[in-house]
């Protein structure tokens, strides 16, 4: 086969508040999505995912779509789009792949009814061969979606080293550089004078057509993906989607892609979903004045993520408004629009417009959501109309 296929378990279906709105195969995971290190370990292009019901009109960019009604194939190779594989391995033609112990890929040896994966329940072993052998696939698995800023770090160490190798790079006498893990900068880059890269605990990369304006210090680990813009401050352990926009004191971060932190305002420990725009002198809390393990709100209750820093979640097209205070352990929910006069509540559920119950309207969500992207050059076209129109009729609420 040359194509494989990404599938959320029911675990993976309740990585809110991103699940609403995306597989969590398009999630960033270190420097790259999920599905970009899985195609890169087998060589392969994804040709679907299977995933929750209501994001069958999911679309974005060179994402692939929902796998229709019907079967995959014999030769077909389904992933848990849960495990993040590391870079730099390849596994040829192996039939079952395992990470830490547990199934993370199995090449189906008869067609498979996708039926079979609709409620996310179907454990990969149960379609294996026992007398297959293992092929060993090195990285992580994810439990809960916290755990991408639990591995971040580590995750973007060997992410940069193994991928700075790979690129075209050029030499940047103009910089201050600390520290004695690699630093690369790839050919097509702009990187202002009067910016310091300190690489004393961990290596950085500036991709092709990101720019780094003067006075930024990037603190590594750190990975600027193409077309990022980093417009001054202190950027710390963080990777930097594609066409996102980040200024001001940010730490141990992951930008998904396309969003906006222009201004000023401290954001530490935290995830930013696509099309995310943070109003200006917007602070998150990363830790408890206690200094204990940080809760947070999940689709299952309340629970305790073990970890002392953990900032906001935020969902896919969530806004803030100027001098907004998120406290330790936020979740802001897909297209939630959040205005508050003091510290917002710890989960703000999708679509809620402002403070109280009211919910944006649906209608002028999409018109605005179309606006922001054609910012971008991106045009939203009718499957990505039909997904926000879905999500929203999908979208849960602080007690579900």
């Amino acid at each position: 086969m040359s194509q494989f296929y990404l599938y959320d378990d029911a675990r993976a279906r309740a990585f809110e508040p991103f699940a609403l709105s995306r597989p969590v195969g398009e999630l960033r995971a270190g420097a790259l999505l999920i599905r970009q290190r899985w195609e890169q370990l087998l060589g392969l292009g994804c040709g679907g995912f299977l995933g929750a019901l209501h994001l069958a009109d999911f679309e974005e960019f060179d994402a692939p779509r929902a796998v229709a009604d019907g079967s995959l194939p014999a030769g077909a190779l389904v992933v848990n789009a849960r495990c993040v594989p590391a870079l730099g391995g390849a596994t040829g033609a192996a039939d079952l792949l395992a990470c830490d112990g547990a199934v993370a890929a199995v090449r189906l040896t008869h067609a498979v009814p996708t039926a079979r994966f609709a409620d996310g329940t179907l454990d990969l072993e149960d379609l294996s061969d026992n007398g297959w052998e293992r092929t060993v696939v090195h990285g992580r698995w994810l439990d809960a979606p916290w755990d991408l800023l639990r591995h971040l770090a580590a995750m973007l160490s060997e992410d940069v080293a193994t991928l700075g190798t790979r690129l075209e790079t050029v030499a940047t006498p103009h910089i201050t550089v600390l520290g004695d893990h690699p630093v690369f900068v790839e050919a097509g880059a702009h990187v202002e004078p009067l910016v310091v890269i300190d690489a004393s605990a961990g290596p950085v990369l500036v991709s092709r057509r990101a720019s780094v304006a003067a006075f930024t210090r990037l603190v590594g680990p750190c990975y600027i993906a193409p077309d990022a813009q980093v417009l001054g401050g202190k950027v710390t352990t963080c990777a930097i989607g594609e066409h996102s926009r980040v200024h001001g004191e940010v730490s141990t971060t992951i930008f998904l892609g396309h969003a906006n932190k222009g201004h000023d305002g401290f954001v530490g420990h935290s995830i930013l979903g696509r099309w995310v725009n943070l109003g200006a002198a917007t602070v998150t809390s990363n830790l408890k004045n206690t200094y204990g393990a940080v809760q947070l709100w999940t689709p299952a209750g309340t629970v305790t993520t073990g970890l002392q820093f953990l900032g906001t979640l935020f969902g896919d097209h969530a806004k803030t408004a100027i001098g907004t205070r998120l406290t330790t352990g936020s979740v802001i929910g897909t297209g939630a629009n959040v205005v508050a006069s003091g510290l917002t509540p710890k989960v703000v559920p999708p679509f809620l417009w402002g403070e109280g119950s009211a919910l944006y309207d649906p209608d002028r969500f999409v018109t605005v959501a179309e606006r922001v992207m054609a910012r971008r050059a991106v045009t939203l076209g009718d499957g990505g109309r039909r997904h926000l129109q879905r999500i929203f009729a999908a979208r849960w609420t602080a007690g579900a």
